[in-house]
């Protein structure tokens, strides 16, 4: 049964319809990740989902408390880590988690035991002490996410956790989230990183304020039609521009400093691969979330 169910949601500001018939659900352990780029709508869902941005049209619910109508109860079941840095950045580690740990009135008897799990999943104990301002981009998060789950919530929203981190410490969040699931919490999570789509448990691609694609990362990429050539050329954007016009080319556009092309016709990568001298490398590629939602959007 899921813990968070989302049905019909709609935001607009003013003129611009910033999410538009979002649905979705969450269940126990599991890890969904709200996918897309920037401008997408991820934020506006997920404030919508903590009850934090009263919905145009549809309803969240948490554990059959409506976030909405039934705040006080949905709200001591959720953990909700903003985007930006929100903690107190003068006081310490410590100090913020004991401040958290008050205003979600986590038993004093309780607390010892909880600090010292979120201590050995972020290893922020050494750093105990330290101003949270002085914390290095990724210490922030580990600790931000440690403040959202002191009272030990049955849904965790986090928006966009890992922007602006290093590799590292990306990789040590997605190892904490994981170790959170584990534990039967289910997380909705939200990244503009295509390649992070492929740890989550189930994902919705998001793009214009819409669903775009939804279900298992695996399966949802199985199911690309075409054939995905990526290589490096000398004029990546004239190549990709030339390649646009051939019919048997579903989509040719530029990935960094290379080029992919979606193959309509199997029959055309042998005229792509003989491309006069453009390419400096070609190869068949297993298709990625780029790739998809690039080809389910038409974005560049």
């Amino acid at each position: 049964m899921p813990v968070l169910t989302s049905k019909d949601l709609h935001k607009a500001f003013g003129s611009i319809q910033a999410v538009k018939g979002v649905s979705c659900e969450a269940e126990q352990g599991e890890i969904f990740g709200l996918v897309g780029p920037d401008g997408a709508g991820k934020s506006t869902t997920l404030r919508m989902l903590a009850g934090l941005l009263k919905p145009d049209q549809g309803f969240s619910i948490i554990n059959d408390a409506d976030v909405l109508a039934q705040p006080d109860l949905a709200r001591c079941q959720l953990g909700y880590m903003p985007q930006h840095f929100a903690l107190y950045s003068d006081l310490s580690v410590k100090e913020n988690l004991a401040f958290f740990a008050d205003m979600y009135l986590v038993e004093k008897a309780k607390r010892r035991e909880r600090l010292e799990r979120l201590y050995r999943f972020s290893r922020l104990e050494p750093y105990s002490n330290r101003p949270a301002g002085k914390l290095s981009g990724g210490m922030q998060k580990k600790l931000a996410l440690m403040c959202a789950m002191i009272h030990t919530p049955k849904v965790l929203i986090l928006d966009e956790p890992t922007t602006g981190v290093d590799p590292l410490s990306r990789r040590e969040l997605w190892d904490i989230l994981y170790a959170f699931a584990d534990q039967g919490v289910a997380i909705v999570v939200s990244t503009p990183y295509m390649d992070e789509a492929e740890r989550c448990h189930k994902v919705a691609l998001m793009h214009s304020g819409a669903f775009v694609a939804f279900g298992n990362p695996k399966s949802l990429v199985s199911r690309m039609e075409g054939r995905v050539l990526a290589g490096r050329a000398q004029k990546p954007v004239t190549i990709a521009a030339e390649l646009m016009k051939h019919s048997g080319v579903s989509r040719a556009y530029q990935v960094g400093h290379s080029v992919h092309v979606v193959l309509i016709d199997v029959a055309m990568e042998k005229e792509v691969i003989s491309y006069g001298a453009e390419w400096l490398e070609l190869k068949p590629q297993r298709p990625s979330f780029e790739d998809l939602f690039l080809d389910l959007t038409g974005e560049n």
